[in-house]
Parts: C-alpha cells; structure tokens; sequence
C-alpha cells in the first residue's frame, strides 16, 4: 500500500478554519508593519499631538497652572497681533523674502536640472552632480559662519578685494540691511539647487525615450526637445514642487534667518517665525505666540489648496 505523507501544518491548515486574506497578509507581511511602528510613532508625537497646543492661542496661559492655559479669551490674542505694528512688519517681510526666494531659487533647480541632463560625458556629470548637492548637508550654522568669515569688514575676502582692487571701504554685509535678502537668495540658491535637481533629474530619467527618438527623426533640436518633450514631460513634478514651495511660503528656514538677524538688519530680518521666537521664548508669552504662529499655519493651508485648485484647473496636476 503506497501514499504520500502530509506534513503536520498542512493537516493543521487543512483541518482548521480557512484563514482570511488579512491574517495571511499580516502573518506574510509582518516585519515591515514592526518597521513601521517607529515613523508612525514619530509622527504621532511631533506632529499631531503638539497641535492640541494650538488651543493656547484661546487661552490664558499662566505658568504653573496647566499646559493648556487657565481661561478662555476666544479671539483676544488675534485681535492684539492684528493691531500690532511689528506683526504687520514681520508679515511684510516675510512675504517680500518668500516670494523673492520663490521667483528666484525654484526656477534654478530646473534649468541646471535640464542642462545638467544634456551633459554627454557621463564621469563629468556625477561629479556635478556630486559637487552641486554636497552643501545640503553643510549645517547651517557652519554656512553662516563661513559667510560672516567671507564677508567681514576687516578679514573677509570679498572686502580685501573691493579694497585692493577697486578703493572700495569694507562695507559690514552681514549687518546692512540692503544685503540681508540677496545674502539670504545667493546662499539658498548655493545650498539647495543641487539637492531639489535631483527630484527633477529623477523625473527627467522616467522619461519615455522613445518620445527622444521620435523627435531626433523629426530634426527636432536639442532646445527644442527640452521645449516640446523633456518639460512637459515633467511638468506634474514642477507644479507639485510649486505647490510646497508656495505652501511654505510663510515658513522660513528659521534657524538661518536667526542666524543672519542682528538689531541693524531687524527692519528687514524679522520674519514671523522670528516673532514667534521672541514673543513665546524669549517674552513667554505663549498664547500670543501661538495666536501668531496659528494664523500663519491657516494662511498656508489656504496657500496650498488654492495653488492645488488652480495648477488642477490650469494644467490638470495637482496633489490631491
């Protein structure tokens, strides 16, 4: 008498209960929902618990007396910052270095993304590439100093050579407030350009090459295969990055804006993220902090679902 044996867990499987597509899914899968209990546990600390403190902005806040205020004072605090000439001030500036950060440093990326791509000598281009993106890992506190050492009065080299070759007096850049925002532009524009090509230069790489050919047998040339084929091909990853980019409009990179900020720069440098700082750290005055930082919060929701809505309208791309 001949058979074939069955091994235990198949006579298991076989004489229990069918399992459910989920349980095999979960019992398959399970290392990685494990992996991502870490980003999840991230998210739900740092990012959504803290927006219950958003209730401060309503309330009094007293020290030692509770983290989420003693009364309510319903729209108090708005009603102060929008009578207060230093909001309007910090508003102002904001906008100004935004929008001039915007017109300037997200056209940048695309257009050494698109030279960059036409580049033929494979080894040169790594090395651009490699050169161009390197200072996004540079702290930004080390790229503030190497500025105030370029460009101070007395050693740094930008003054020697207005001094030596045109019989310029050292001018104290980092103090002037007619240079803070073009020293805050050049220095993004130093920063990043390499770093946000890649996201155009990886969309660039997805393209059909056959949409190439077939413009090489039509005699198109190289600006025209840019104009008609590589830049509409990755025009849903621009208008996605032009949504961000004007989603943060009113969110700064503090910490160099900090950084750059002294009392002769202050009519200029002061930006809302900087007000923030000192009403909340420095004067602790929480609520009216929050009041102030809550209201730039709503500003860019509404940035981003009206920058959303008309690149959906315009050229049917959107992110949600």
């Amino acid at each position: 008498m001949t058979g074939t044996s069955v091994h235990p867990k198949e006579k298991k499987a076989a004489s229990g209960a069918p399992s459910s597509p989920l349980r095999r899914h979960f019992r398959r899968y399970w290392q990685l929902y494990v992996m991502m209990l870490i980003p999840l546990a991230y998210f739900l600390l740092f990012k959504y618990v803290p927006l219950f403190g958003n209730i401060l902005a309503f309330r009094r806040f007293r020290p030692g007396m509770g983290p989420f205020g003693t009364d309510w004072v319903g729209f108090a605090y708005f009603e102060r910052f929008m009578q207060d000439p230093a909001f309007w001030r910090a508003f102002r500036n904001t906008l100004v270095l935004s929008i001039s950060n915007i017109a300037i440093n997200f056209p940048i990326p695309i257009i050494f993304a698109l030279l960059l791509n036409e580049v033929r000598n494979g080894w040169f281009r790594k090395f651009v590439q490699t050169v161009s993106y390197m200072p996004r890992f540079i702290s930004t506190v080390v790229v503030i100093a190497i500025l105030g050492e370029l460009l101070s009065p007395s050693s740094g080299l930008i003054n020697r050579i207005l001094v030596n070759m045109f019989g310029i007096d050292p001018i104290y850049f980092m103090n002037e407030p007619a240079y803070f925002r073009p020293i805050y532009i050049l220095s993004e524009t130093w920063q990043f350009t390499g770093w946000t090509a890649i996201i155009y230069l990886a969309a660039i790489t997805g393209i059909n090459r056959e949409l190439f050919e077939a413009a090489d047998i039509d005699g198109a040339t190289r600006l025209q295969k840019i104009r008609y084929v590589t830049i509409p091909s990755i025009m849903s990853t621009i208008m996605v990055m032009l949504i961000l980019n004007v989603g943060s409009l009113l969110s700064l990179g503090f910490e160099k804006v900090l950084l750059m900020y002294t009392p002769s720069n202050a009519m200029v440098s002061d930006i809302i993220d900087t007000l923030v700082y000192r009403t909340g750290l420095v004067s602790q005055n929480y609520s009216y902090a929050t009041a102030i930082g809550l209201f730039s919060g709503v500003i860019g929701v509404i940035l981003v679902s009206a920058t959303n809505w008309i690149s959906r309208k315009s050229t049917g791309e959107s992110i949600y």
